[in-house]
C-alpha cells in the first residue's frame, strides 16, 4: 500500500521547476529537517529528490505520516524493512503526526547507522533537547513560500538570478534596469501580492482565498494540536485571535484588550499569538532581535503574507500590503526590528520607510543607511528603491 501510494505520486511530480532550496539542501547529510508551513511545497522537494536522484531505484522510500496505515504500524518498522530489502534513504512527511517524533527519529537514525533521512515537518516543530537532542545530529532547513523572483520563474515569466541584500541596496538601478528590458515587472507583481506566494494557486485560480482559510483552518484544527497539548476551547480562542489581528493588520496591539476580548489571560494569549506566527499565519515585528527576544509583546502584528492577508480581510490598505510584502521577503534571510524612526530597521543597521511613489524621507531624512522601498515604480534612484525588487531576495 505505501509502496503503491509514493510510486503514483513520485510520477506525478513535475521536476520542470525546483524551488531556491532544493540546491541549498546539502542531500549528503544523514539526517535533514525541512520544516516550513502549509502549502508551500516540502512534499514536492522530497518526491523530486527521489524522482532525479533515484530513477524508480527501490533504495529510496517515502511516507506520509498522517497515512492510516501508521494508525496500527511505527515508523521503526518501515525503516527495518526498507533496509532489510537494500534501501539506504527514507523520506518520511508531516512528522508532526507521530506521537514522539523526536524519539522515533532519533532511533532510527541510531539504530540503522548506513540509513540515510530527509524528514518534513510543520513550520511550528521544536527541536527538544530533552526528547533525544536532535539537534546535534541534523541539518534543519526552513522553507518559506515562493519568493517573487521564483514566482516568476514557476510561473514561466521570465528566470533572474538571486540578489543579496548590499546589491540590492548599492546596485538597485542596474538590476531593476536589466530586470525591466526583459519583462513588465509591475503585472506579475500584482498578481503575485494576491496568488503568488504558494505554489498551489496553479491548481486553484477561482477557489484560492477559499483554500488559503482552509489551509489556515487545518494548521488551527491538526497542526497546532499535534504539537501542543491544547483544548478545543485554545483552538477556538486562536482562530478568533487570528481573525480579529487580520482584519486590523499592521498593528501595535493593545494586548490587555485583546485578551480580555478572548477571555484568556496574558500567558496564554501570548503563547497563542506566537504559535500562530510559528505557523507561518502571521508575522511578529519587535524592538529586539529575533535571536534575543523571548515570549513578550510584539510591538506590531501583521499576516504572514499578502496572500493570506487577502484571503482573511480582502479589503486591505494599500500601505498594509506593501508593508507586509517588504517584511515578508526581507525577513526570511535577515533580522527585521521595529525602530523608532521609519518602518523596519533590517540587521540592525539599515532603515527603511515603505511607501507610495510620492513618499518622501520625512523623519528619516538624516539617519545613515536609511532607504526608501517605493511601490508602483520599475526603476528607482539613489535612496529610492523599487519594493518590488525585494522579492528578488530569496
Amino acid at each position: 500500500m505505501l509502496a503503491e501510494a509514493m510510486q503514483r505520486r513520485v510520477a506525478k511530480v513535475s521536476t520542470a521547476f525546483h524551488r531556491t532550496l532544493f540546491r541549498d539542501i546539502d542531500w549528503g547529510d544523514r539526517l535533514v529537517c525541512i520544516k516550513g508551513p502549509r502549502g508551500v511545497g516540502k512534499t514536492t522537494i522530497l518526491l523530486q529528490r527521489i524522482k532525479e536522484a533515484f530513477k524508480g531505484s527501490p533504495k529510496a522510500f517515502y511516507v506520509s505520516l498522517d497515512n492510516l496505515f501508521f494508525a496500527r504500524h511505527t515508523l521503526r518498522e518501515v525503516a527495518d524493512w526498507h533496509w532489510k530489502n537494500g534501501g539506504t534513504h527514507l523520506f518520511v512527511d508531516e512528522v508532526h503526526h507521530l506521537p514522539d517524533w523526536q524519539t522515533e527519529i532519533k532511533n532510527v537514525y541510531d539504530d540503522y547507522p548506513d540509513l540515510n533521512i530527509v524528514y518534513t515537518g510543520s513550520s511550528m516543530l521544536r527541536i527538544d533537547r530533552s526528547q533525544g537532542d536532535l539537534s546535534r545530529r541534523q541539518m534543519v532547513y526552513r522553507l518559506e513560500g515562493l519568493s517573487f523572483r521564483e514566482y516568476l520563474a514557476f510561473d514561466g515569466i521570465a528566470e533572474f538570478p538571486r540578489q543579496t541584500l548590499d546589491d540590492v541596496m548599492k546596485r538597485h538601478v542596474e538590476i531593476a534596469s536589466d530586470i525591466c528590458s526583459k519583462t513588465k515587472i509591475l503585472p506579475p507583481f500584482r498578481n503575485y501580492l494576491r496568488t503568488g506566494y504558494y505554489p498551489f494557486y496553479k491548481e486553484t485560480k477561482r477557489g484560492f482565498g477559499l483554500r488559503l482559510r482552509e489551509m489556515a483552518d487545518q494548521v488551527l484544527e491538526v497542526d497546532y494540536p499535534a504539537i501542543e497539548q491544547i483544548s478545543v476551547q485554545t483552538i477556538r480562542k486562536a482562530r478568533r485571535m487570528l481573525m480579529v489581528l487580520a482584519s486590523s493588520c499592521p498593528q501595535t496591539p493593545n494586548m490587555s484588550r485583546l485578551y480580555a476580548e478572548l477571555e484568556t489571560d496574558r500567558n496564554n494569549g501570548l503563547k497563542m499569538l506566537n504559535a500562530l506566527a510559528d505557523a507561518g499565519l502571521l508575522r511578529l515585528l519587535s524592538s529586539e532581535s529575533k535571536k534575543l527576544k523571548t515570549l513578550s509583546r510584539p510591538d506590531k502584528i501583521y499576516c504572514d503574507n499578502t496572500n493570506l492577508m487577502f484571503a482573511l480581510h480582502p479589503e486591505t490598505a494599500a500601505g498594509t500590503v506593501r508593508e507586509t510584502f517588504f517584511l515578508n521577503q526581507v525577513s526570511a534571510e535577515h533580522d527585521v526590528t521595529y525602530p523608532a524612526s521609519g518602518d523596519f530597521l533590517v540587521d540592525g543597521r539599515f532603515l527603511f520607510e515603505v511607501g507610495g511613489p510620492g513618499k518622501g524621507f520625512g523623519q528619516i531624512r538624516d539617519i545613515p543607511d536609511s532607504r526608501l522601498a517605493i511601490d508602483d515604480t520599475e526603476i528607482g534612484f539613489g535612496n529610492r528603491i523599487p519594493l518590488w525588487l525585494f522579492g528578488f531576495l530569496g
